[in-house]
């Protein structure tokens, strides 16, 4: 009863003394805002691990020592390759590095205008808004080319014309003129009619009662071959030192002109034949 009179006299007292009230009051919100009476936890934070480092460390030595492996590898590859290709450069003679880079010029060029070609269907295909239109120009594009390789279809374009003119007494054999076939085929023809008959894939020369038969058909002298290609290195195909017009001259004296002209026009066709054993992939 003591306390309770003892706390309603200091209420009175406050209600008379404003200023004892509001000093009690700023003492109450002081203990109430110290942060040591737990209602703000204080959160301390964690050292850093050094297992992470670790880790890191590591990996970054594993990885720079399979990068160095994997350049050693490589450089001692590039040496072998490049010891073994100067080695059999070094057994060939003049004629037959003039020969061999002549050949690599034009099938390189050859890779390289199909792959333009190909890049370009491509990106038809891509920017065109009716892709299956422009997918039927493509096919009507290739069917015309294998046409033209498969000789179902005339060719025209740059190239060259050989005239090969037998000697009395010494005439050509069927290997040599075969050979001469190979050594266009070679250097870049892409479309070839040897007197008159188109050759294909499947092309033979033989001798048969004394006369040259091509695929069936027997041919007389003097002997016209018609070749679409780069004009320059079909003639060099022929004519380098060595090469198969040196033998028709040498070994059987035949007269041989090669002549590089701006439109070789070929119209003789063949028929596509008719595979016996050989068919599609289903």
């Amino acid at each position: 009863m003591a306390g309770r009179n003892e706390h309603e006299h200091a209420r009175d007292e406050r209600r008379r003394d404003p200023q004892s009230t509001l000093r009690h009051q700023r003492r109450r919100d002081k203990v109430n805002d110290d942060t040591a009476t737990g209602s703000f936890p204080v959160v301390r934070r964690k050292p850093a691990s050094r297992n992470l480092d670790r880790n890191a460390t590591r990996s970054r030595m594993v990885t720079s020592a399979l990068v160095m492996v994997l350049c050693a590898l490589l450089g001692y590859g590039y040496m072998v390759q490049a010891h073994n290709t100067q080695s059999s450069y070094e057994s060939m003679t003049e004629d037959e590095l003039r020969r061999l880079f002549t050949e690599t010029s034009s099938q390189v060029s050859k890779l390289e205008d199909r792959k333009t070609q190909l890049t370009e269907q491509l990106n038809s295909i891509k920017s065109a808004v009716d892709k299956q239109e422009q997918a039927r120009l493509i096919a009507q594009q290739n069917e015309q080319t294998s046409g033209i390789l498969s000789g179902r279809l005339p060719a025209q374009g740059k190239g060259v014309t050989i005239t090969i003119a037998e000697r009395a007494g010494k005439p050509i054999d069927a290997a040599t003129m075969f050979h001469l076939i190979e050594e266009l085929r070679n250097a870049g023809a892409e479309v070839i009619e040897f007197a008159g008959v188109r050759v294909i894939t499947s092309t033979s020369i033989q001798r048969v009662n004394g006369n040259l038969v091509c695929d069936g058909v027997t041919l007389t002298s003097p002997y016209v071959v018609k070749a679409i290609g780069d004009p320059s290195t079909l003639q060099g195909a022929v004519d380098i030192a060595g090469g198969v017009g040196s033998d028709l001259k040498l070994d059987f004296g035949a007269g041989v002109a090669v002549q590089q002209v701006d439109n070789v026009v070929i119209e003789t066709v063949r028929q596509p034949q008719t595979n016996k054993y050989a068919k599609t992939v289903e």
